[in-house]
């Protein structure tokens, strides 16, 4: 079988951002970029082996990202064959949406009820994606956003939700949303604003609802396609 020709490498794991990332998330991310921008093929067996002699590393942090992305739906492992791009990206990757909203909705309530959530860390992580926006810095907004959305998780002390929502891969699926073209990275920050001014008028229902409309909004965002689909 012929090697799948190669233009350019659209991402490497030396890119400034990732050189202070842990190894399995620097390689989760890079083969993530490939995967959206067309360096892979749909269908295409992913060979840990060569991977990691690639990116100068064990095999061990290859399975480890490749195993992450198989949750996402982006890749495929078939036992004793190995891992495989995906040929259809599919609905999976926004029924995410639907899952997280359901998980973010009910701790926003119970955190508005209790009132157990530090609105000034919440505020900061608002205005450090606004500042994030501001120099056109994707990886800043995921950063933060994440951060947003776990500090309200982990302030409802429930640990069967944190544990779900965890279990969603919410960190790599913020990075594929985000590589969406067309989104307004200043629009993004501020969506997290009205979550803050809910919670912080103790109004548990109305947090909770628009908790639960942010995600909505995430989830009806066109899915990525691979580079060179149509």
């Amino acid at each position: 079988m012929n090697e799948p020709h190669r233009t350019e490498t659209p991402f490497a794991a030396t890119d400034a951002h990732f050189v202070n990332a842990p190894l399995r998330q620097t390689l989760k991310e890079a083969l993530l970029r490939r995967i959206l921008g067309g360096y892979y093929d749909p269908g295409e067996r992913l060979v840990e082996l060569r991977i990691a002699e690639e990116f100068g590393t064990s095999q061990g942090p290859v399975r480890e990202a490749l195993r992450d992305l198989e949750a996402t739906g982006l890749v495929t492992n078939i036992p004793r064959r190995g891992t495989y791009v995906s040929e259809v990206m599919g609905e999976g990757l926004r029924e995410i949406y639907t899952v997280r909203g359901a998980l973010e909705e009910q701790a926003t309530r119970i955190v508005t009820l209790r009132g157990g959530c530090d609105l000034a860390v919440l505020q900061r992580e608002v205005d450090l994606m606004r500042e994030a926006a501001g120099n056109d810095d994707v990886y800043g907004i995921i950063e933060h956003s994440v951060k947003f959305h776990r500090a309200i998780m982990e302030a409802a002390k429930n640990r069967l939700l944190l544990n779900i929502w965890q279990s969603l891969q919410i960190e790599t699926r913020t990075t594929i949303t985000m590589l969406t073209e067309g989104l307004d990275l200043r629009e993004i920050a501020a969506s997290h604003q009205p979550i803050v001014d809910a919670i912080a008028s103790g109004d548990a229902e109305k947090a909770a609802q628009v908790a639960r409309e942010h995600q909505d909004y995430f989830e009806r965002l066109p899915v990525p396609v691979r580079g060179g689909q149509k």
